[in-house]
């Protein structure tokens, strides 16, 4: 599978939701520029001066059919129809986790993208732990 990517400008604080081409820069391997559409619009971001964070789409989508990256934040229902926020992260190359813990290929039927860490964090920084619907 060909890795697919989101951008977060930190600088303009604007989401591309798609990443067309990853530019290289001095040191092999560390991009320096990103291509971008927003808004039906083609840009190119400097990775350092713009504050570009690259989010990767973890091949799993969420109950609504909806694309999970790094990055997001799922609404978790667990089994006692409670639920929890949570930040989507990779954990090693070969396990992507919540800061819940949980392995999100297990449960992503019961999990909803509700937002991501930089347009939206104040979704978990006002969670209590468990919440009821």
């Amino acid at each position: 599978m060909v890795p697919k990517f989101k951008a977060w400008n930190g600088y303009k604080k604007i989401m591309a939701d798609y990443v067309s081409a990853i530019q290289n820069g001095d040191t092999k391997g560390t991009p320096s520029s990103v291509n971008v559409i927003v808004n039906g619009k083609n840009e190119t971001w400097n990775v350092k001066n713009d504050h570009v964070k690259l989010l990767q789409f973890t091949g799993l989508k969420d109950v609504n059919g909806k694309e999970i990256y790094v990055g997001d934040i799922v609404k978790y229902h667990n089994l006692d129809d409670k639920y929890q926020y949570l930040p989507i992260i990779w954990l090693d190359q070969d396990c992507l986790v919540s800061a819940g813990g949980y392995r999100i290929d297990i449960v992503t039927r019961r999990c909803e993208v509700i937002g991501n860490i930089h347009e939206n964090p104040e979704l978990l920084e006002a969670q209590h732990d468990t919440r009821t619907d």
